[in-house]
């Protein structure tokens, strides 16, 4: 294994607990395509083991601390056997959730999803696929699938050199497969949905919603209405609204599929359907917002908190009073204090007294490591206007 030496600086990442070390904190690249080097900094002095991704900006992934680590197959195994224990119990509450969760599991770059029989997984840097041999081994040893899919149509991996494709590894993947989550049931596309199949991260939210949900509801960006199946479990009229007359296809698919027949289908732009109602004093009883991420990168920043404000503000005038608003937001820009800043701003141009019932982030399988801000994305809040 060759080594690779780094600055002061990107041996103070991994010292403070963030496992990359950024192309300008190499101070001597090591001769290699990809894979795994040793990492020492200016002195000499051995740091641990990396994945290596030459043409990345994030050049080096912290593996193992212990410098003479061999990252053979029992390596491997004994890794990805520890990020799967942590999620033992979760079973019992649905058949589709994140076995591991890249650098919250110190597996850095590495994603897998269980959807029931089926895994599928993300090899999202270079150095990490030349451990691909072993990993799907690991999983296949571990789990027993029927079947491994790769969802490798990221951009992430053509930043790296990869190719992106959508690829069967081992056995079959069904074009769908059924969800079951707290009571509920729905479709997971494994080859071509959204992530890897659908949105695991959103489920203890989603079963939040399901909890509180009263009266006439409103689920916006509703994609696959995997929020208002929870919502029509106790609702008296949901309203799934979403752009895409495609998505809420699959919604009106999926509430077949679980008996409801309180559904209302609506395709409209979610700015211009809120206006509406508020110009009509339509109420709601229970509203969910959980929009795409407004904010793909820093300089958007501003421009998204001026959208989720908007969006939030509208909710806030719609709801009844006594009704609750859950809000969230994926964009990892948005910090969980600009999160709730720009929610304090909404409320108080809306008029309403609004009262924050539950801050809420990611569920157990999706871990958030406080020295790594990159895995927690998700911020909730269940929210109660009281006049």
């Amino acid at each position: 294994m060759l080594t690779a030496i780094v600055s002061a600086r990107g041996a103070q990442r991994w010292n403070a607990g963030h496992p990359w070390i950024f192309r300008s904190d190499v101070v001597e690249r090591p001769n290699e395509d990809a894979g795994a080097v040793r990492v020492t900094d200016q002195r000499g002095k051995p740091l641990g083991v990396a994945l290596w991704s030459p043409r990345s900006e994030i050049s080096l992934r912290l593996l193992d601390r212990e410098a003479d680590a061999a990252l053979d197959a029992g390596w491997w195994r004994t890794a990805i056997e520890r990020a799967i224990v942590r999620r033992t119990g979760l079973a019992s509450e649905a058949n589709a959730y994140r076995l591991v969760h890249g650098e919250g599991d110190a597996l850095p770059s590495l994603v897998v999803d269980r959807y029931d029989r089926w895994l599928v997984v993300q090899l999202m840097s270079a150095g990490l696929e030349r451990y691909r041999h072993e990993i799907i081994d690991a999983l296949r040893d571990l789990e027993a699938p029927a079947g491994i899919l790769a969802r490798h149509d990221v951009p992430l991996r053509a930043k790296e050199g990869l190719e992106t494709s959508v690829e069967l590894l081992h056995g079959d993947v069904p074009d769908e497969i059924e969800v079951r989550e707290h009571g509920i049931r729905y479709l997971a596309a494994p080859w071509r949905g959204q992530k890897t199949g659908a949105f695991l991260d959103q489920r203890e939210n989603r079963a939040l919603v399901g909890r509180v949900a009263k009266g006439a509801t409103l689920d916006c960006f509703s994609y696959h209405g995997s929020f208002a199946l929870h919502l029509a479990a106790r609702a008296r009229e949901v309203t799934a609204l979403d752009a895409s007359a495609h998505a809420l296809a699959r919604a009106e698919e999926n509430f077949r599929r679980n008996d409801f027949t309180n559904g209302v289908f609506v395709e409209a732009n979610a700015f211009e359907y809120l206006k509406a109602r508020e110009r009509e004093r339509t109420r709601f009883d229970t509203i969910v917002l959980d929009p795409p991420a407004f904010a793909k990168s820093k300089a958007s920043l501003p421009a998204a908190i001026r959208g989720y404000k908007e969006i939030n503000l509208r909710a806030m005038r719609l709801l009844s009073p006594g009704g609750m608003l859950f809000t969230a937001s994926c964009s990892f820009h948005l910090t969980k204090p600009l999160f709730l800043e720009m929610l304090a701003a909404a409320a108080a141009d809306s008029g309403r007294r609004i009262v924050l019932r539950e801050l809420r982030g990611q569920p157990i399988d999706h871990p958030e490591v406080l020295t790594i801000p990159e895995t927690g994305y998700i911020k909730g809040a269940l929210l109660e206007a009281t006049d």
